[in-house]
């Protein structure tokens, strides 16, 4: 199995896997192993591969299996639930400093193909992903839906992600989590 930070030539193959697990395209019986909520466009990807190189990928028989997005809170603006999460930042705190926009990335989401999961390739990917983004970034924030309990646990119990807050978006409840990019994971 091959890392590496995607190339324009990888974006079929993201989005290809991407739409397997998309929560409008999922088959339904897979829902409950996690989902991915946001659709992407070739041109986000595109932008996201250009101009913040924060897509990362897992290439296992020259197909994509896995891949985490990392990216600038200015990459993620065009979103409203980002716009929210970006007025948010400055009131919450971790590592004895305020959040900003300059302190921290938007970490996710981040998608493995189910025949990978439990294999150890989330904790591998978050971690190559991680030590890109913390030459930039001393923190990562995310979120979890919190329908989806799969990949809460994934990301507190097997990456040691922690809960910071929790908010509402559009009639959903997530939970916001942040992790110190400095450390690998254990």
């Amino acid at each position: 199995m091959k890392l590496k930070i995607a190339q324009l030539d990888d974006i079929d193959s993201i989005l290809k896997l991407h739409f397997m697990y998309q929560v409008d395209s999922i088959e339904q019986e897979d829902k409950k192993d996690g989902f991915v909520t946001t659709a992407f466009t070739h041109e986000q990807l595109s932008n996201l591969i250009t101009k913040e190189q924060g897509l990362f990928i897992a290439i296992e028989n020259d197909e994509v299996v896995g891949y985490v997005m990392s990216a600038s809170w200015e990459f993620w603006s065009i979103w409203p639930m980002f716009v929210q999460m970006i007025k948010d930042l400055d009131s919450l705190e971790y590592l004895e400093q305020k959040l900003t926009t300059k302190n921290s990335y938007q970490y996710g989401p981040v998608c493995i193909d189910k025949k990978y999961r439990g294999s150890g390739l989330l904790e591998k990917l978050f971690d190559f992903a991680r030590e890109h983004m913390s030459k930039k970034y001393p923190i990562l924030v995310t979120f979890v839906n919190k329908i989806n309990p799969r990949s809460f646990a994934a990301h507190t119990k097997k990456l040691g992600l922690t809960v910071i807050k929790e908010f509402k978006f559009n009639n959903n409840s997530y939970y916001e989590l942040v992790y110190d990019t400095s450390k690998p994971i254990k």
